[in-house]
């Protein structure tokens, strides 16, 4: 596990403990400031507060620049490979049709009052691999069919979905989030991982079932009938999107030319809107595999997805196991410590997945590159708001705002856990950013770890975790994104989505206290 760089032995200044509080709020105000009042993209509004905060404490410029520059670096080692990764295998299983599969097949099972907790695991299962937007994305049409053919309302079996998305996204490896914080900490992922785990399941049933069940009473929410995905027919005498003409669903539409001609659209729309960011193709909007070779996709089947998901979840927690159980210098202690390393875990799942995700689906070899390829833009945006957080972490340790926090937080007999659950829930309302909140907690807690034990550096990390999740509001994308995929008003979505994000943050962090008097 690469993690960040560790405070110097010697402060980067000599500035007094007034001097570096000053330092310290101000560079997080101007982070505050610039995301919520001035609209600037947090990459560059971290970078300037970590600017601020070393000119305020009295940091030489060249000094700041190396700081800010060395975390860059080390986040971007420990962190970003994992968040590629991990996008790779959740583009795959979205293009593939696997996350479909999943979906349909636990729904198509499950009886109307089981809905809610059957959305709420298969979201769980969904949101491993998948970022919060990628997952609200695709599970979406699916809450939105299930809630109109079964009359079952649409907060019931949404809020639960929702609850299982927010739940992994803000707790569990490979999120950036819990990422960010395990690195900056020196938590052990294995641990983490598995403790995450045991706090997700209690919460997600809270928050997404019995929280689903009673605000359904209060937020009489409509379907938006213009959100309910369709399936068009191929036109005939042509292989792009279209109406079917008269008779296309008639014996004569059967024969191999329609065949054919289906064969040709299903292709004709693979990957068209991946090839947009695809640099490896020069016509945006032409499909990868343009060499008349073209391959119907084919579902691949239940288990093999499933398995594919949870593959580098389950190595990470068989090391996580091996290092609890095994001698350090037997066989398979080295096997797991190697399998079950997060980037050979997560590569893993990658090589796995373009057999059981890609091939299996009728890809041909340029396409699941496409594929691959093509889920690394989206992630640019969140890689470099990460990278820009561990260099105001950084900052913030070398000019040793951490080891003053940590003094007072000793002095005051505060709890590391209570301080950095806190820390996380005012970025998180002020900013709007669960990322930008964890990253800033992590750093000002950071020199707290180093005097706990493996479990409460675990802990320590989910707490981070749980308060980044805080009151999501105007503030926060996820807000918007809820509201218009749901149809609701502002007041419908405070009073749903809103409160979910608080039940999750404060039953998760009631889960972390729980976990510390047992561990």
């Amino acid at each position: 596990m690469v993690t960040l760089l560790a405070a110097p032995a010697e402060p980067l200044t000599d500035a007094g403990d007034a001097q570096l509080i000053v330092a310290a709020l101000l560079g997080i105000a101007a982070v505050v400031v610039l995301i919520a009042w001035g609209k600037v993209h947090p990459f560059l509004a971290l970078i300037l507060g970590a600017g601020v905060l070393g000119v305020v404490a009295g940091v030489g410029a060249e000094a700041i620049v190396t700081s800010f520059s060395g975390g860059v670096g080390s986040t971007v080692g420990g962190v970003g490979l994992l968040i590629a990764l991990g996008a790779m295998i959740g583009g795959l299983l979205a293009e593939s049709g696997g996350a479909d599969g999943i979906v349909t097949r636990i729904v198509d099972r499950v009886s109307g009052r089981a809905l809610p907790w059957a959305m709420a695991g298969v979201a769980a299962l969904i949101g491993l691999p998948l970022f919060f937007e990628v997952g609200v994305v695709l599970l979406v049409p699916i809450v939105l069919l299930v809630a109109k053919r079964t009359g079952v309302s649409l907060m019931k079996v949404g809020i639960p979905a929702l609850a299982g998305l927010s739940v992994l996204h803000g707790l569990v490896p490979p999120h950036p989030g819990p990422l960010v914080a395990i690195s900056s900490l020196d938590a052990d992922l294995g641990l983490t991982l598995g403790l995450g785990l045991l706090i997700a399941v209690p919460t997600v049933i809270v928050a997404g079932p019995v929280f689903g069940n009673m605000i359904s009473r209060y937020v009489p929410a409509t379907i938006p009938e213009a959100l309910l995905p369709t399936r068009t027919p191929a036109a005939v005498g042509g292989a792009g999107r279209g109406t079917a003409g008269p008779g296309a669903d008639g014996p004569a539409a059967a024969g191999p030319a329609a065949a054919g001609r289906r064969q040709a659209d299903v292709d004709g729309e693979l990957l068209t809107e991946d090839d947009l960011v695809n640099p490896g193709t020069g016509r945006p909007g032409v499909p990868v595999d343009d060499s008349g070779a073209e391959t119907a996709r084919r579902a691949p089947k239940f288990w093999p997805a499933v398995i594919t998901v949870l593959l580098p979840v389950v190595l990470m927690l068989l090391r996580a196991i091996g290092e609890l159980t095994l001698a350090e210098d037997t066989p398979g202690r080295r096997v797991l410590d190697i399998v079950g390393t997060p980037m050979v875990a997560l590569l893993a799942g990658v090589i796995v997945a373009m057999f059981t995700l890609g091939f299996q689906a009728g890809f041909s070899r340029k396409q699941v590159s496409s594929v691959l390829g093509g889920s690394l833009p989206p992630i640019a945006g969140i890689l470099l708001i990460v990278a820009a957080g561990g260099g105001f972490k950084q900052v913030l340790v070398d000019a040793g705002v951490g080891n003053l926090v940590a003094d007072a937080a000793k002095d005051a007999s505060l709890s590391p856990l209570l301080l950095g659950w806190l820390v996380a829930v005012g970025i998180r309302v002020a900013t709007g950013s669960a990322t930008v909140a964890t990253i800033t907690a992590a750093g000002i807690v950071a020199p707290l770890a180093a005097t706990m034990d493996r479990p409460g550096v675990a802990l320590l990390a989910l707490a981070i975790g749980c308060g980044s999740l805080f009151f999501s509001h105007v503030n926060d994308a996820g807000f918007w994104l809820v509201k218009e995929y749901f149809g609701l008003t502002v007041g419908q979505t405070i009073k749903s989505w809103s409160v979910l994000e608080t039940i999750i943050s404060v039953v998760g962090f009631a889960g972390v206290l729980l976990l510390d008097l047992l561990l």
